[in-house]
């Protein structure tokens, strides 16, 4: 099996400047930056907010979408670290500051890593946010490793439908619209429904990362089985015009198979719903989180 990495040092080279600029100019306060060994390599774990003194303070772990980072969250973290500590994390296999060096099959596997890096960490329990893959990962850690997760908050999360023609669709025509001369980038990102590539920043590090090959696990839609095994509060965040499910559908089965799950379909907004609506999803999180 392979692992993710850079086609070449040059590669990873002008990815990494593209890195440390977009995190000095979209994460200039306080932070403290940890690398922290896991059977799946080092992750790169960025720390902000109080001190964590007990289960009062559990912290709140962000894991960010496929092909993201830390940075993606960077509007979330200053409101998020006023009111708990927060750990925001670069996933092993996805472009970052992480290095995979072992290969990661299936959501076993990354409830695995997640699991690791929360030890090593010192964390007993922790309020997971994940967006997209991210929410799939958490999802998984609380299937297949339950125990250290105090509260699930997942943003338009995958493993609920395939990735079909629509989402790639909706990919393809994102990253060719974040191309296009700024001013016209609002009206095409509510063309298309992506509100994403209004984020310059991240955009030029999206196009840093094309001489990355990534190599994880394409999520497998949850069977009920496994979405019932869900014991902690837990948040569902949908956009409803998320490219990527039908979200009235994912929330009918959630209360069939999982009725103490809470679930929110976010009208208006999309799969880019930590984008389309801020405010709300931190709103949200705090929320579950009990802060």
């Amino acid at each position: 099996m392979r692992i993710s990495r850079f086609k070449n040092d040059q590669a990873g080279a002008r990815y990494r400047t593209a890195y440390e600029r977009a995190l000095a100019e979209l994460w200039p306060g306080a932070r403290t930056a940890l690398d922290v060994p896991t059977t799946f390599g080092t992750t790169r774990v960025y720390r902000t907010g109080p001190p964590s003194d007990g289960p009062d303070e559990d912290p709140i772990v962000l894991l960010p979408g496929s092909g993201g980072n830390a940075l993606m969250w960077h509007r979330y973290v200053e409101v998020l670290a006023r009111r708990r500590p927060v750990l925001a994390v670069d996933t092993v296999g996805e472009p970052g500051a992480s290095v995979q060096t072992a290969p990661m099959a299936d959501g076993r596997d990354g409830a695995a890593w997640l699991d690791e890096l929360l030890a090593a960490l010192g964390i007993p329990a922790a309020h997971l946010v994940g967006c997209s893959y991210g929410g799939w990962l958490a999802l998984s850690h609380q299937i297949h490793r339950p125990g250290r997760t105090a509260s699930l908050t997942l943003v338009d999360p995958a493993g609920f439908a395939g990735f079909g023609p629509r989402f790639y669709g909706w990919l393809i025509v994102g990253a060719l619209a974040a191309t296009a001369p700024r001013p016209l980038r609002p009206g095409l990102a509510r063309l298309v429904g992506n509100s994403a590539i209004l984020e310059g920043e991240l955009m030029r590090l999206m196009r840093a990362s094309t001489g990355f090959r990534r190599a994880l696990p394409v999520p497998p839609v949850f069977s009920d089985e496994e979405l019932g095994r869900v014991r902690v509060p837990a948040l569902v965040l949908l956009g409803a015009r998320s490219a990527l499910h039908d979200s009235r559908a994912v929330a009918d089965r959630l209360g069939r198979v999982a009725p103490s799950v809470r679930v929110e379909i976010v009208p208006g907004a999309g799969h880019a719903l930590p984008t389309d609506r801020p405010e709300l999803v931190a709103d949200r999180v705090l929320r579950t989180v009990g802060a």
